[in-house]
């Protein structure tokens, strides 16, 4: 077995290499030294995975969250979320936990959301006597909401590259991401104490006003809620629920005025920028995806892993280890690509449930996105607000404790994701 590719792989992803372009020099070394065949296999394994129907859903939930940028939805929410929580002490990072609640069924992106938030929301916090790490810790942490809620991109990544039902998948991800979001508000309200934070207004705001800033929202909202029952009631595939949420997205923002024709060319823009850098990793990781599985990599390392333990729960304990430590040095989205199709064999053959394991694994990647040393979530929030990353690392301390604790109940406590899946699918 050649272990050339892999050690490309890690030394270009050691020296800072982008990680499509290390993992694509990874696979084109393979095919060009192996011999085994014509270096073209390299560029046809390239081009064959872009011709896949349900990665289409892909640019098209990356459009929705944008399209909702532009059409306003995205300050409604914030207004619906400060209605909600800014009465209490810490109120806007609670506005902040909550919005990335919200709109975790909008952007279905940790980086989108958390990009977003420090655009909007940190400058504000800062401007209302908020310390600056502490509120760009909560955005990046809090963001983490964003890839389980329903429709997450890592879901659809996970789904593909496992072949795993995406709609059980987005079914899931609802009931981990409310528990998950309750944890941080828990965590926000202690600190808030701690750190003697005021609330955004002195009394709650009238039920009246909750009301009027519930149906600002309401049209934003029924877009997670219309995919979900889209799906399960077979009136179209996640691909397709992916258009419907485009065409909703426009639709809302018409209804509001916000949408101009001058926002086309920017949404179109965005979209194919953050499309592409998808994209490109994907189609890297299969061509690298031949490679591992022309030299039996997948099988040889379900072997090792199954020789260490039969046990489900002490390999699930080790696989999380492994993500962790992978996570902290390769960028989520290419870490899902590249693991999912080694490990999903391995825990189907010990009776894991796959849908289970992919909340787990998507869970997993997303938080070491805002640990040292490379978490792009960490240096996405640090690059907008201007904060140093030792003085997030220590904000962040308190959220890193909620955010592993809940992994361990996420892995432990499979109900939590299957509970709803089993309920609707049964």
């Amino acid at each position: 077995m050649s272990l050339a590719p892999v050690l490309i792989l890690l030394f270009g992803i050691a020296i800072g290499i982008p990680v499509a372009m290390a993992i694509g020099m990874a696979a084109l070394s393979f095919f060009l030294l192996s011999g085994a065949m014509p270096p073209e296999i390299f560029v046809q394994r390239m081009v064959a995975v872009t011709h896949s129907f349900p990665l289409l859903a892909v640019p098209l939930f990356v459009m929705t969250g944008v399209v909702m940028n532009y059409a306003g939805i995205t300050r409604r929410m914030m207004g619906f979320a400060e209605a909600m929580t800014g009465h209490w002490k810490g109120g806007l990072a609670q506005v902040n936990v909550l919005l990335s609640t919200l709109m975790g069924g909008v952007s279905g992106s940790a980086n989108a959301d958390a990009a977003m938030q420090s655009k909007v929301l940190v400058p504000e916090m800062t401007r209302r006597g908020y310390d600056l790490a502490f509120s760009s810790a909560v955005t990046a942490s809090s963001s983490i909401i964003s890839v389980i809620i329903p429709p997450g991109i890592g879901l659809i990544l996970y789904g593909f590259m496992g072949d795993v039902s995406i709609g059980r998948l987005f079914l899931a991800g609802i009931v981990p991401g409310v528990v998950i979001c309750a944890a941080m508000m828990v965590a926000v309200a202690i600190r808030a104490r701690q750190l003697g934070l005021q609330p955004a207004f002195d009394h709650p705001m009238p039920w009246a006003g909750r009301a009027h800033a519930f149906r600002g929202a309401f049209l934003a909202l029924l877009v997670p809620v219309g995919i979900v029952l889209g799906i399960r009631l077979g009136f179209f595939t996640p691909t397709e629920a992916g258009a419907m949420a485009v065409l909703f997205a426009i639709i809302v923002g018409l209804i509001h005025g916000d949408l101009r024709l001058a926002h086309i060319r920017p949404i179109l823009e965005q979209t194919m920028q953050a499309t592409a850098v998808i994209l490109l990793v994907i189609c890297a990781a299969n061509a690298f995806g031949f490679y591992m599985t022309w030299e039996r990599i997948p099988a040889q390392v379900a072997e090792v892993m199954l020789s260490l333990t039969s046990e489900p729960l002490l390999l699930l304990l080790i696989i999380n280890l492994l993500l962790i430590i992978a996570g902290m040095f390769i960028e989520g989205s290419a870490a899902l690509i590249l693991l999912t199709p080694i490990l999903v064999p391995v825990i189907t053959k010990l009776g894991v449930d796959p849908v289970h394991f992919g909340i787990v694994m998507v869970f997993n990647l997303t938080i070491a996105g805002v640990t040292p040393p490379l978490g792009t979530l960490m240096f996405t929030t640090c690059m907008i607000t201007g904060t140093p990353i030792g003085k997030f690392i220590r904000a962040s301390l308190p959220f890193y404790i909620v955010l592993f604790g809940m992994l361990i109940v996420l892995t432990y406590v499979p109900q939590l994701s299957l509970w709803l899946p089993n309920l609707q699918f049964d």
